[in-house]
């Protein structure tokens, strides 16, 4: 608690704190179009581009002002994107080979110059690399704060007034050329600020890390919502959220550079996403895989009583598990897993070594069968699926048709009595 005290206290942190917020928050923006244009390299390939335009920015203006360097890496990223969409238009090269091309290229030529510079013997390189490589965040300064605040709302503010055409072009770039959308120019426009985005985020986590803050924020916010406008605004809190706890942890670890901590509280929360997130997250995925098995299995044991039943006219007799595993072939556990969780439901009663169906258990596996067996029909004759093929089929479909689909079939089939293989289909 002193530490977070005395780190809103320091007059200093305020930038490092309103910097990182900035810088993360609208980067995180952009990068949620270039996540749905599944272009995540892009990031990582910019980042790396971005190398030799800083070094000779820093050359020609003999100064590490923030001002210039924006200007020499934005320069630098944006040649890289033009060329590599000219190898892919004029070569048989494709976009991933070419994108990796530009990379090392760029790259390759940056650390040249960097050599160069090095070697100049200029004392204002001190530092260069390193902020390059891992970013400056913690030593942010007033004019930085300023450069980087302007360029981050001018990101913010671009994405807001073309959100439903980035949009359209994200989605489906097709329609967006049908209704009359200047597909190209927005192309321009949003790698433009892709590149921005890069060219800001840099001086957040360096090149290295960069491609993992552009992306990750609606990679993690892609788990929580199906909704684009909600995704985007997620991965700006997200993105705020790392940038301020990175900047805690770096103040109170100092030997390590904020820019890494940031990533990596990026990276906790979409590991946490993936693993914890309702409807997409993992563990859910699981519980709802587990649950629907258990359902599949419970109705597979109705429908054989019901069958049972049809087979000897009696349908409440009491069955043992050796009778029931002479019609269905089943694992023993698995059998006895699923009587159980009928009997909680009301479904079969047990006594002893038999087991009873209960009226409610007789009529919901004769909705099942019936399921089947209208499946059956369906198939036939309106897919023209010989009989000796559909059963596979409707023992997956009978679990999910729902009561409207149900009621659908029934209508379209005329209330068949038999199924294809002239058994009878049983009707409440």
């Amino acid at each position: 608690m002193e530490k977070l005290i005395a780190f809103f206290a320091d007059p200093t942190i305020g930038y490092v704190i309103l910097g990182a917020t900035l810088l993360t928050s609208s980067t995180a923006i952009v990068g949620s179009f270039t996540f749905l244009k599944k272009k995540a390299l892009v990031g990582d390939a910019i980042a790396h581009a971005l190398l030799p335009g800083v070094c000779l920015a820093f050359i020609l203006s003999g100064t590490k002002n923030p001002v210039y360097l924006v200007i020499g890496a934005f320069i630098a990223g944006w040649l890289a994107l033009l060329l590599a969409d000219f190898i892919i238009a004029k070569t048989k090269i494709k976009e991933d080979t070419a994108i990796a091309l530009m990379l090392s290229v760029f790259f390759g030529l940056g650390i040249l110059l960097l050599t160069a510079i090095q070697n100049s013997g200029k004392a204002e390189q001190a530092g260069l690399i390193n902020n390059f490589l891992f970013g400056k965040v913690a030593s942010i300064v007033e004019g930085d704060l300023i450069t980087f605040s302007v360029i981050s709302v001018l990101l913010i503010v671009a994405v807001m007034l073309f959100f439903k055409e980035f949009m359209l072009v994200a989605f489906d770039k097709n329609f967006a050329k049908t209704i009359g959308l200047p597909v190209k120019w927005l192309d321009f426009l949003l790698t433009s600020l892709t590149v921005l985005s890069v060219v800001v985020g840099i001086q957040l986590v360096g090149v290295v890390l960069m491609a993992a803050m552009l992306i990750t924020p609606p990679v993690a916010a892609r788990f929580w919502t199906d909704n684009l406008k909600k995704m985007v605004v997620l991965s700006a809190v997200l993105g705020v959220i790392a940038g301020f706890t990175g900047a805690f942890i770096s103040y109170t670890a100092p030997a390590m550079p904020t820019g890494p901590w940031i990533v990596m509280v990026i990276s906790s929360i979409a590991l946490f996403s993936f693993l914890f997130a309702p409807q997409k997250g993992v563990l859910f995925k699981t519980l709802q895989q587990h649950k629907y098995q258990k359902k599949i299995l419970t109705e597979n044991i109705l429908k054989l009583f019901y069958q049972l039943g049809e087979q000897d006219g009696i349908f409440f007799e009491g069955r043992t598990v050796d009778v029931l595993l002479k019609r269905r072939s089943m694992p023993s556990r698995s059998l006895k897993q699923g009587l159980k969780s009928l009997v909680r439901q009301g479904y079969i009663q047990q006594e002893g070594d038999l087991w009873f169906f209960t009226e409610a258990g007789k009529n919901k596996g004769q909705t099942v069968l019936r399921l089947h067996r209208l499946w059956e029909v369906y198939l036939t004759a309106y897919l023209k699926i010989k009989s000796d093929h559909v059963h596979d089929d409707a023992e997956s479909i009978e679990h999910i048709i729902t009561p409207e689909i149900e009621a659908e079939l029934k209508t379209m089939l005329n209330y068949p009595l038999v199924d294809p293989h002239q058994s009878t289909i049983p009707y409440q």
